[in-house]
């Protein structure tokens, strides 16, 4: 089994995790999107809340390392005691082997064989019957909860299977009728606004190659506005056509080169690994100060053709993306409510939001895949 790797967090991520929960997300979505662990989580909330460092020696005394000592063996405790119960429940065991071998063997005789009265069997095998559609319609709820309202049948669908479910999109459909869950996709999608281009003379260097087989070979990048408060503001992303991932964000009040500049700032990798980037002909992309960037990072440059929006389809797709399912019914009061609400979406979007066009693996578990078989040959 591979041990899992120890992570690292910095101050700032910290800070933005326990803000996020002081902002009203609940602390279990947190722990689940971010993949922490629950005593992690915990941790740093009561740390910022005493002492507000996040340093151990300002925090930790022997006494609380006894008390989570306790708390885990509790934990184990009640795990193995809850297991040795249900290794007892002869009856119902009975139940379940005359339902799992039902397709092959008469009802009436394996009731005979277990002695059990076959109106007992019919009775309890209904009671199952509705506490799987009770667990089916509550990881339904789950999962549609977990992906913002966003899911529809089909990742539904998927999802059901990684947890062992094999689950039809019409029995999903009707439960989610049932349920009154209504994807944000259903409704009217919303149609970008026209802007002024430049004329420079780059050429569309990328040609619609939006299928990548190498990270960070091609970076493609879009612009768009929410409203904060009473007044516009915009969100800059960069995306990794490999695996779809954003690799770097920002937001502000400005449309302006300094905009995408902060995106780049973000990213976590060398820049010097990128080698395209690519978006359509806006000047806050197309200016000086955005060229001396790339230059110095040696990273070429490749623009959409003039009036020619599906040059840049993966960034536009991406938008109405985030559009649907990050800005549409959000409201946000301040710049730093959208920087945390940002943050939050990028993470989640990068590590737990499935893509049809990876294959429904999230772009992180698409990165992973791949070079788990690239290390194999």
């Amino acid at each position: 089994m591979t041990k899992r790797k120890r992570r690292t967090f910095s101050k700032e991520f910290k800070e933005q995790i326990v803000q996020l929960y002081a902002s009203g997300k609940p602390r279990a979505e947190i722990i689940r999107e971010y993949d922490l662990t629950p005593s992690s989580f915990d941790k740093w909330v009561r740390q910022h809340n005493t002492s507000g460092s996040f340093e151990e020696k300002d925090n930790r005394t022997p006494e609380q390392e006894e008390l989570i000592k306790l708390r885990k063996e509790n934990q184990r405790l009640t795990m193995e005691n809850d297991i040795f119960k249900a290794s007892r429940a002869d009856h119902g065991t009975k139940v379940d082997v005359i339902r799992n071998n039902a397709h092959k063997y008469s009802v009436s005789a394996m009731c005979d064989v277990l002695q059990i009265p076959r109106s007992t069997y019919y009775y309890e095998a209904k009671i199952k019957d509705d506490q799987v559609e009770e667990e089916l319609t509550r990881l339904i709820k789950d999962i549609f909860k977990s992906s913002r309202n966003n899911y529809g049948q089909r990742k539904i669908k998927i999802e059901l299977q990684k947890k062992g479910w094999q689950v039809s999109r019409r029995r999903i459909g009707r439960i989610m009728k049932e349920q009154g869950l209504v994807s944000k996709y259903t409704v009217a999608q919303f149609n970008p606004r026209k802007t002024s281009v430049n004329e420079s003379e780059v050429g569309n260097v990328l040609n619609r190659e939006f299928n990548q087989d190498k990270e960070l070979k091609v970076v493609v990048s879009d612009l768009t506005y929410v409203r904060v408060g009473y007044k516009w503001h915009y969100i800059c992303v960069l995306v990794d056509l490999y695996n779809r991932e954003i690799i770097g964000y920002s937001a502000g009040p400005e449309k302006t080169a300094a905009l995408v500049q902060r995106a780049f700032a973000s990213v976590p990798y060398s820049l010097n690994r990128l080698e395209l980037f690519h978006t359509d002909r806006g000047s806050e992309f197309k200016n000086k100060l955005i060229d001396e960037a790339l230059e110095a990072f040696d990273i070429k440059r490749s623009l959409s053709a003039k009036g020619t929006p599906y040059d840049n389809a993966v960034a536009e797709a991406m938008f109405k993306t985030i559009k649907t399912e990050f800005v549409n019914g959000a409201v946000f009061s301040s710049q730093q409510e959208l920087d945390l609400g940002l943050f939050d979406y990028v993470n989640w979007f990068n590590h737990i939001r499935i893509h049809e066009s990876l294959g429904y693996l999230t772009p992180s578990e698409y990165k992973r895949k791949h070079q788990a078989e690239r290390c194999a040959i």
